[in-house]
């Protein structure tokens, strides 16, 4: 068989070609650092590969999210520390205005500091994050959540409390709305007492004190009602039968005890229920602390509403405080939830790096082994071309 002079030199020449290609396809992946550089060196590593990557885009972004969410809990971690700070500070001033020989001017005074730390307290609850959104309104955050009139502070936000999703199975709350913090008291507080504001005797509470839960009558709400007939005083017990009172006896209904003090007018009344049915508003406790210290208290009846409305204040302002303080734990335990998922991403990452790495990375010794073959093969090729090039009948003439 006879092989022409152009058969052999396209023989040569395509073995050059695919040696030479060879041997770049290996430079390239050394320059790399990728075993798989286009898809079609590895399609089913290469497949893998993007849907790795994609697990990877997704990750990050649950962690940025995780990143935001930390911040708006940190911020209202600080507010709640600073309200619950105002909230100490105002049972202070209540219990300094409760002093029976302070003057009327000397409560004034008090009403005075109390005002300034409501005013922080209002302040606060409109607090808004770096983004000029209100923390504290739900997905209302356009706007101030609370806002005052003649009636006092009304919240205008909605009940929601706004979420962010932080990782595939988890939407946690990042910013908890103004009734849950400010209008809101903890399921198990228990009972509280206050006096109708018409009472025009000078009978004052204490209490209520638990004696019995397992009562048939508790977690009812109760009515006292007193009535005075000449010299006789009597009260009953949502409307029950008449029994005689005795100024400082306690009287005991439904599983509580209640101790009146002072002679009670005709008509007068105390109101006892559960804390989460009477007042639950942060500022209405303010503001019924601030009328009372700022009206003098000359006559007996004006004494026993100022003692009256501070034991209520204080109830009021105890329950709120340990409300805050709950929503604050909250707030702490989605924080170390947020550490929790953050190592967690993070070995899921360092789990997504090896996969891809075993994927797609190179191994630089067994790469480098194949280079230097590869450059040889290419020399042999390229010699060979040379010396059959040289194989000529003419040369032998």
């Amino acid at each position: 068989m006879r092989i022409s002079t152009v058969t052999m030199f396209e023989q040569s020449m395509t073995s050059m070609n695919r040696q030479q290609g060879d041997f770049m396809k290996v430079g390239q992946q050394i320059a790399s650092g990728r075993r798989v550089v286009n898809p079609s060196d590895d399609p089913q590593a290469a497949s893998r590969a993007v849907r790795v990557s994609q697990a990877q885009a997704v990750t990050q972004q649950y962690s940025d999210a995780r990143v935001s969410a930390r911040n708006a809990l940190s911020q209202q971690e600080s507010i709640l520390n600073s309200v619950s700070d105002a909230i100490i500070s105002a049972k202070t001033r209540i219990v300094q205005a409760a002093n029976g020989t302070l003057s009327d001017a000397d409560r004034d005074s008090v009403a005075s500091e109390l005002r300034g730390i409501y005013e922080t307290v209002i302040g606060q609850a409109n607090a808004t994050d770096g983004n000029g959104r209100y923390l504290f309104g739900g997905y209302q955050d356009g706007s101030e959540p609370f806002v005052r009139t003649p009636g006092g502070v009304n919240y205008v936000g909605d009940n929601n409390s706004r979420e962010q999703r932080i990782d595939a199975s988890r939407q946690m709350p990042v910013a908890d709305n103004g009734v849950t913090i400010f209008q809101s008291v903890h399921s198990g507080a228990g009972y509280m007492a206050e006096a109708d504001p018409a009472n025009a005797g000078s009978a004052t509470f204490k209490g209520p004190q638990v004696l019995d839960v397992t009562d048939p009558g508790y977690g009812n709400a109760f009515t006292i009602d007193f009535t005075v007939v000449g010299a006789t005083t009597t009260y009953s017990v949502n409307g029950g039968p008449a029994q005689p009172y005795g100024d400082g006896a306690p009287i005991q209904f439904g599983g509580l005890s209640m101790t009146v003090k002072g002679a009670p007018a005709d008509g007068d009344s105390f109101t006892v229920d559960r804390a989460v049915n009477m007042n639950t508003d942060l500022f209405r406790t303010f503001e019924k602390a601030l009328a009372v210290l700022e009206n003098p208290a000359a006559t007996d009846a004006e004494v026993a509403a100022l003692k009256n409305t501070v034991n209520t204040v204080m109830r009021e302002f105890d329950n709120s405080l340990d409300n805050v303080l709950t929503t604050r734990a909250s707030v702490g335990a989605r924080l170390n939830e947020l550490d929790v998922l953050d190592s967690v991403a993070g070995n899921r990452q360092l789990n997504y790096e090896q996969t891809l790495s075993d994927l797609v990375d190179l191994d630089y010794v067994e790469a480098i082994s194949e280079y230097v073959l590869r450059q040889v093969g290419l020399q042999a090729a390229q010699k060979s071309f040379v010396d059959i090039k040289g194989m000529s009948l003419f040369d032998h003439l």
